[in-house]
């Protein structure tokens, strides 16, 4: 089969397992390599030491799986509606309202390597999710899918920024995609919306001061002066997306598995202070807010309630 087919049957068949982005990239060292190490060096990841154990790996398709030659990229819409949340609650990101989206995207990414190996027995592939060593918002902007914006989030012009990301290394030699243009031109409501100045300037996230960081990562006590800014998130923060233009009226997502556990997509802090260790595990069975444990989620709560955050 020639290899322009090969590539137009690997998407068609991506979309046939639900994947609302599709596209090809080549496995070649990350073009953000020097930059990167000197965000580690700087410290600006914050206490996520994990990004610089792997840095050759990440930094490199060919070091993380040496026969690599593409990498088919995928993105999942995951953007849903929500209801009027009720005064004293807390926010929850929207990412983390459905199914834990790991399993959700391995699942479809191993059927897309199954098939891939059924229809070319000599090729080998790795599934990726976020928890792989791994540039996946690079890739995925060059391979046509979007463009990385001024918050770091990855921008499609019909999805928007709500986009679960997932890739397959393969063996085949694909014809690549043309890379995305970048669309974000001179607008800056995202930079000027973060509260905590994160995005230090267009393009450039400090990690110490996102409040997705603070609320997840960020095992200690939250400083006071960002504390104060936190704003009523009890997980995550959606604050740069959602202001975003091309954000503005985006498709619901068609994954019945991210539908929202929380309709609002909040949690009452008062309740969550409450909890036990089993309460902890019966609400978020299944859900990617177990990254987050206990005492770290009732430490956020208690700052929402504490400095008056809450949604009023």
């Amino acid at each position: 089969m020639a290899l322009d087919m090969t590539a137009a049957a690997l998407k068609l068949r991506a979309k046939e397992l639900g994947f609302d982005l599709v596209g090809i990239a080549p496995a070649q060292e990350s073009k953000y390599r020097q930059y990167l190490r000197r965000w580690l060096e700087e410290g600006r990841a914050g206490e996520m030491g994990y990004l610089a154990a792997r840095f050759e790996e990440r930094a490199n398709p060919a070091v993380y799986f040496p026969e690599a030659r593409s990498v088919i990229c995928v993105g999942l819409n995951y953007f849903t509606p929500l209801e009027p949340a009720a005064p004293g609650r807390g926010r929850i990101a929207r990412y983390a309202l459905g199914d834990d989206y790991h399993e959700v995207i391995k699942h479809r990414l191993h059927e897309l390597a199954d098939w891939i190996r059924q229809a070319s027995p000599q090729a080998q592939t790795r599934c990726s999710v976020d928890t792989a060593p791994v540039m996946e918002k690079e890739l995925a902007a060059a391979a046509g899918m979007g463009w990385i914006g001024k918050n770091t989030c990855v921008i499609n012009e019909k999805i928007g920024s709500w986009i679960f990301l997932g890739e397959v290394l393969t063996t085949l030699e694909l014809q690549p995609d043309e890379p995305a243009i970048d669309r974000c031109g001179t607008c800056r409501r995202c930079i000027d919306a973060c509260p905590t100045q994160a995005i230090t300037e267009p393009y450039q996230l400090d990690a110490r001061r996102c409040i997705s960081y603070l609320t997840i990562e960020h095992r200690g006590e939250i400083g006071p002066q960002l504390a104060d800014q936190v704003g009523g998130w009890i997980y995550g923060c959606d604050i740069c997306q959602d202001v975003c233009p091309w954000n503005r009226d985006p498709p619901a997502s068609m994954a019945p598995e991210l539908k929202p556990r929380w309709a609002d997509g909040s949690l009452d802090p008062a309740e969550v202070l409450g909890w036990s260790d089993q309460d902890y595990q019966n609400e978020l069975r299944g859900s990617a807010m177990k990254r987050v444990k206990l005492p770290m989620l009732k430490r956020n709560a208690r700052i929402v309630l504490e400095k008056g955050q809450a949604i009023k």
